[in-house]
């Protein structure tokens, strides 16, 4: 899979932003009273969510003043500087990084969204998508409401300050009855933190503590180390838990029939210091490499992986095929994001300004190249071709998931359609002409979960198998089932 965030040290960066599915947003808050660096604390905790979105940053901070807001287009480090930072002065923040599923690239869309709610001011921070924030959209607009912004965070933070309710818990309980689709929430007050997840859990979400005692959320635990906050919990799916005066609270909201959680932050999306499910990324990938290279062996002289999503998968592969492991390519750490023209010549192009083969280490050899998935395929035909004129004799694709042949509709961007999906198009075999390949294999969705060590009913494997966790309304399936098949509920 590819797609640029366009950070230095930011494990996903490879390609562009044009041949990807991304990821929606990064969420992470605080409620520590008392703390002079709590936007510091904040804002590091948004760079080690970097790699979850890149359009867009913003801190909101909360105090006796209200709510004061810090948004802009760009990495967190492009967004703040010290006199930013400096300025955003309370008892509790909310940060947030985004990636556009729902809504365009513009400020406007910038989180978290402030409102004011009859119990006083809140900010709101959003990672997933709402299957049904049409029809919210037209009810709110019925009832006066006027929107700044295109995308479906400011219709649940409508939807949330519109409440009769007295306390913003309550308030947040009866939005979730009428929310659908995938949604991990943060939520700041004046005096409080709210962390909320959908009752499916499509979108990670998680608790930690700082040592002197301050709560902290993070759509990753990556990002309770950066701080050096220890991880406490999950947030569980349908849950409610909100922090103030320094005590947490549980209310769970809602029962899901099952969980539902995206299996691609274990193949792609989730850093590889991030646990889910208490299970580590890093080893989940490995075993996938284990379980594609028993699935699959070849012969081959050296195993290597894609930059830098692939490595992992590639070193489980080498493990138990006994073929070396080695680096094919070496990418350029300074190529930020580009904006290019979506042309096939382009992003060839593209290709080649951020990897480069490593000629001596490949010439003459039969390769296995393993990255996590193929999805337009439209960069992976450059990649070979440029290992085929670094001189590898022969070169076999493997793949760590399934062939992606459905779209997403709970957090990922599959903007154009199904038909723009390589695999809901073409065979195996049409594929590896197409990519110019000598082999290509696919990881069986059995071996995914097995990898990943827990029961399929704890994940939504939709984009792989048609069984989608959460009804999909009509209106937002013709817009990406442009191919005969319709989705079907599970």
């Amino acid at each position: 899979m590819s797609r640029s965030p366009g950070c230095d040290d930011c494990h996903h960066c490879r390609h562009d932003a044009e041949t990807t599915w991304r990821d929606a947003c990064g969420v992470f808050g605080v409620q520590a009273p008392g703390t002079d660096d709590l936007s510091r604390l904040c804002y590091f905790g948004l760079f080690a969510l970097q790699h979850r979105g890149q359009e867009s940053a913003g801190i909101a901070v909360g105090g006796a003043d209200g709510i004061h807001v810090h948004t802009g287009m760009g990495l967190a480090t492009q967004v703040f500087d010290d006199d930013d930072l400096a300025r955003l002065q309370g008892d509790t923040a909310l940060g947030h990084v985004r990636y556009s599923t729902m809504g365009s690239n513009v400020i406007e869309n910038a989180q978290p969204f402030v409102a004011e709610h009859r119990s006083g001011p809140i900010a709101v921070g959003h990672n997933g998508n709402l299957v049904n924030a049409r029809a919210l959209r037209d009810e709110l607009e019925a009832q006066g409401v006027q929107f700044a912004a295109t995308s479906d965070t400011e219709v649940l933070t409508h939807l949330i300050a519109r409440s009769t309710e007295a306390r913003i818990e309550d308030a947040v309980a009866e939005a979730m009855h009428r929310m659908q689709g995938a949604y991990s929430l943060g939520i700041i007050t004046p005096d409080r933190l709210l962390a909320v997840r959908d009752p499916h859990g499509v979108r990670p979400l998680c608790v930690g503590r700082l040592n002197g005692g301050q709560w902290v959320i993070a759509s990753e635990t990556c990002a309770l180390a950066v701080i050096g906050a220890d991880y406490v919990r999950e947030v569980e799916p349908g849950e409610i838990v909100s922090f103030a005066g320094g005590e947490m609270q549980s209310i769970q909201v809602m029962q899901a029939e099952r969980k539902a959680c995206c299996i691609f932050e274990f193949i792609y999306f989730a850093r590889p210091d991030s646990h889910i499910y208490g299970r580590s990324i890093y080893q989940s990938r490995v075993r996938m490499g284990h379980m594609l290279a028993r699935q699959a062996p070849v012969e081959a002289d050296m195993v290597m992986g894609v930059p830098e999503t692939g490595i992992p998968h590639a070193v489980g592969f080498a493990e138990v095929a006994g073929i070396p492991f080695g680096e094919g390519f070496i990418k350029n750490r300074y190529i930020h994001r580009t904006f290019i023209k979506p042309s096939q010549r382009m992003r060839s192009l593209g290709v080649r300004m951020k990897l480069s083969p490593l000629r001596e280490a490949i010439a003459g050899k039969r390769v296995v190249v393993v990255d996590d998935s193929i999805v337009r395929g439209t960069t992976t035909g450059p990649e070979i071709q440029l290992l085929r004129e670094a001189g590898a004799r022969e070169i076999h694709l493997r793949i760590s998931c399934p062939p992606i042949k459905y779209p997403c509709f709970y957090g990922i961007d599959t903007s154009a359609g199904r038909s723009e999906l390589i695999a809901a198009r073409l065979t195996k075999e049409k594929i590896r002409e197409h990519i110019g390949a000598d082999s290509l294999e696919f990881l069986s969705l059995p071996n995914l979960v097995k990898a990943v060590g827990l029961p399929r009913a704890n994940f939504c494997t939709a984009c792989f198998d048609n069984r989608y966790p959460i009804i999909v309304p009509e209106h937002l399936r013709v817009t990406k089932f442009d191919l005969e098949e319709a989705p079907a509920g599970s």
